[in-house]
């Protein structure tokens, strides 16, 4: 139990993607995490999805990773967000249960009969001639392998904050890991320091959910995997509550702030700005008298509840009395307090696309270590590592998802050009081909890469086979059959749309932004009868209608990402010294020689480099 091919150093969502899919490619894989009892937790809130972040979960799922099978498991909520906007928009998210969502993780990876486990911490890496070749835990156990992926999260020095109460930690009740960074800024890497928080747990016991708005999942929730067995959703649905800060609860908030870690100089690392705490709110946005709070199940059958919106680092006794004058809250008792944690990371700029360093040849980073947050960018992060990895031992071709291909190729590609000055967090503006990468299609853009890299299933891949083809089917039909305007005006006159003179194509009616699928399907029986006889599904229906009504902005948006293609083809020589380029403006050779770009495209998107700079290259290369 000493020799392995893949080592995975942390069990969160990047571990244990990372894991899983190293094993199920063939690799034999051993998983050392501080507990196996918390395998996978969901530190913060007890969800999955949202924003850009369900695109990356289907994505992880129509590639043969497990995120979504197991969200769709554990799921007690399912709604999706951003209807009233355009299908590039639309971004699943499932409540889960907390303790379901671990268990069936853990499940998972002990069936997988190439995973052995091992609790303890890694203190150090076995490093010969720039290349890891194993790792060293607290017990003074060595284990050897052919690459390391690295996914320890918050935890490398991990300290937490309660006001002037400071808790070396990664977790509330678990402990810090300490000795990689020390060893690896020794070997040349930059180690920064990053922080994130979490709001109070609350007993739901105690809340008046009365004076709450009451926020309900879909009538017809559809889950995240294409391709689960399971009937879902599997578990009893819950309701999730909206209430709201006031003047009041600020005033208390602003009273402490000499006490908060975040304002008096205690904490001097970078905090995510898309996900701040509740004193950040009160400061940045000193002009509303008022923030939203989501109340949130952490399970099925409990009544702890997550405050989304309220995370704090203020003193305990200020964050209850805060609390006790939001609405429904007056009353509150809390299980434990939210918290700061300050833990280091490595800037991106360090690894390749493959997330392997740029260092240490087979050593791997994944998950919040290279400067993200967010359960769904580690999950997707741990799964390309860990396809990286296998190929690599297995003298294959790596891996790369190109911008235009996945939401997890746009994550990939900004880390390692850009880097981050603050945690990474995905967003549908972060990419320019968005109406490419909606979340109805990646099953469609991904399972054949899955099936070829041997983590999707025959039987799944054919699934989605018979998908495409019934889709392409549909749109057929829309494109070729007409109505009449007996038949189509009084459906059209309903809708407030203008009326036929002559037949139209179904295609051309569904293209008017009054008119659904739906709508036709309900009320025209030969349609219909097409739709019954081709078991032609409403998630069928919802994707070839996307097809048909923005066939124009699709075409459009795949040529452009077509052309820039073009210069992802164009690869820039290893190892080229980019100072040999004076007319290259100082700050663009450095960044050059940091980065080392592999490709035209890939240096044009590096934060600094001008048009001119990209012009020289294209010079340099022939072109």
């Amino acid at each position: 139990m000493d020799r392995y091919d893949v080592i995975v150093v942390g069990g969160g969502h990047a571990g244990s993607e990372a894991a899983y899919s190293a094993a199920t490619m063939g690799c034999k894989v051993l998983l050392v995490t501080m507990d196996i009892g918390r395998i996978a937790q969901m530190s913060c809130n007890p969800a999955i999805g949202g924003i850009a972040k369900g695109q990356i979960v289907r994505e992880i799922d129509a590639l043969g990773g497990m995120t979504g099978v197991v969200t769709d498991i554990s799921s007690i909520q399912f709604r999706l967000l951003n209807r009233s906007k355009g299908p590039a928009m639309w971004s699943p998210r499932s409540q889960c249960d907390r303790n379901i969502f671990s268990n069936t993780w853990r499940n998972l990876l002990e069936e997988n009969k190439n995973v052995d486990f091992w609790q303890d911490k890694v203190t150090r890496l076995i490093i010969d001639n720039d290349k890891v070749v194993g790792v060293e835990c607290g017990y003074g156990l060595k284990f050897y392998s052919k690459a390391v992926i690295l996914t320890t999260g918050t935890f490398e020095n991990g300290l937490m904050h309660i006001g002037s109460l400071q808790i070396n930690g990664g977790r509330v009740s678990e402990g810090t890991s300490t000795g990689i960074s020390a060893q690896l800024k020794e070997l040349g890497f930059e180690v920064g320091r990053m922080k994130t928080g979490t709001p109070a747990r609350i007993d739901a016991r105690s809340v008046d959910f009365s004076d709450m708005v009451k926020q309900g999942g879909d009538d017809n929730p559809e889950g995240f995997s294409f391709y689960s067995d399971i009937d879902y959703p599997a578990l009893k649905q819950r309701d999730c509550y909206i209430t709201y800060t006031n003047p009041k609860v600020h005033e208390i908030l602003a009273s402490a702030f000499d006490q908060s870690p975040l304002f008096n100089g205690t904490i001097k690392s970078i905090g995510p700005r898309y996900c701040p705490s509740i004193e950040d709110k009160v400061v940045t946005f000193s002009g509303k008298d008022r923030h939203q709070l989501f109340l949130e199940p952490e399970g099925v059958d409990t009544v702890e509840y997550y405050i989304n919106g309220f995370s704090s680092s203020l003193p305990l006794d200020i964050q209850i009395k805060a609390l006790r004058q939001v609405k429904g809250l007056e009353n509150v008792k809390i299980f434990r307090p939210g918290y700061a944690i300050e833990y280091d990371y490595y800037p991106p700029t360090q690894i390749k696309h493959t997330l392997e360093t740029k260092i240490i040849d087979n050593l791997y980073f994944a998950g919040q270590i290279n400067g993200t947050t967010g359960y769904e960018e580690a999950a997707a992060q741990g799964l390309m590592a860990g396809i990286n990895a296998v190929r690599s031992i297995n003298g294959n071709d790596e891996v790369i998802l190109r911008r235009d291909q996945a939401y997890i190729g746009v994550l990939i590609d900004d880390l390692v050009t850009k880097g981050v000055d603050e945690p990474y967090r995905m967003f549908t503006s972060r990419a320019e081909y968005r109406i490419l990468l909606r979340h109805d299609n990646a099953d469609t853009r991904l399972s054949e890469l899955g099936y070829n890299l041997g983590l999707l299933p025959e039987d799944k891949y054919k699934t989605c086979i018979k998908k495409h083809n019934t889709i392409e089917k549909t749109v057929g039909y829309f494109n070729n059959k007409n109505l009449t305007p007996k038949i189509a005006n009084p459906i059209l006159e309903h809708l407030n749309t203008s009326p036929i003179k002559e037949s139209k194509k179904i295609a051309d009616l569904i293209g008017r932004p009054q008119v659904c699928a739906g709508d036709i399907i309900s009320k025209v029986d030969f349609v219909k009868e097409f739709c019954d006889k081709n078991g032609i599904d409403k998630t069928i229906i919802q994707s070839a209608e996307i097809l048909t009504k923005y066939k124009g902005y699709i075409s459009r948006e795949r040529n452009l990402a077509d052309k820039i293609v073009r210069l992802e083809n164009l690869n820039i020589p290893e190892h080229i010294d980019y100072n040999q380029f004076v007319s290259i403006s100082t700050e663009g050779r450095q960044k050059l020689s940091k980065i080392k770009p592999k490709t035209i495209g890939q240096a044009s998107r590096i934060s600094g480099i001008s048009p001119s700079d990209i012009s020289v290259l294209l010079v340099f290369l022939g072109r």
